[in-house]
């Protein structure tokens, strides 16, 4: 048996044949197999799952955040966490109770809760970029994106979504200063969206 190198034929015995053969079989095998692992790569990759069964709400936020304990300085703030390295970055959940409506239906659309927010919240400080509508398991969620004006001159890109539940208003905000926004963009976006309200 043999083979050609370059111009010139090469005897080989069948021996040094099946070795190659074996050796382009298992160059194959782990090429397959390396394509087929990395697709089990998750989504939710670098985030932890924080879940407040009293409250009845859960959402991810990422790996190396902590919890901070807050002295309940805004009426209604159920939990903070602040990154380590970026102590300005944080997730929170505030929660208030409705009295006069049941969903999110009632209070208005996505655009109008975005506005009547960017207005008595953010008090005119902060644009709306954008308003969403989705619905989970027969809930609906409002999201929203601002860039807010801090009273310090700070610009900062909040993502917030909102949802009713319980007799109470659920919000989930995530910010970071603008300069860090386009890197830290998509995975703000996987927390605000793993958001759920039981």
């Amino acid at each position: 048996m043999g083979f050609i190198v370059g111009d010139r034929w090469v005897y080989a015995s069948n021996s040094l044949v099946s070795l190659f053969m074996y050796q382009r079989f298992f160059l194959l095998l782990l090429v397959v197999l390396s394509v087929a692992l990395s697709g089990c790569v998750s989504a939710n990759s670098g985030l932890l799952l924080f879940s407040d069964s009293k409250d009845g709400y859960r959402f991810l936020y990422p790996n190396g955040w902590q919890e901070t304990r807050t002295m309940n300085k805004i009426k209604g703030l159920d939990v903070v966490f602040h990154d380590i390295i970026e102590p300005s970055e944080n997730v929170s959940v505030v929660i208030g109770k409705l009295e006069t409506v049941k969903d999110l239906h009632e209070i208005g659309n996505a655009s109008d809760v975005g506005l009547r927010i960017q207005q008595k919240i953010l008090m005119g400080k902060g644009d709306l970029l954008s308003a969403e509508e989705k619905e989970i398991n027969g809930k609906t969620y409002y999201q929203f994106e601002y860039e807010v004006q801090r009273s310090n001159g700070e610009l900062r890109h909040d993502l917030v979504a909102v949802t009713t539940g319980r007799g109470k208003l659920y919000t989930l905000s995530v910010s970071a200063r603008a300069g860090r926004w386009q890197k830290v963009k998509d995975l703000f976006h996987r927390v605000a969206d793993s958001f759920v309200v039981e």
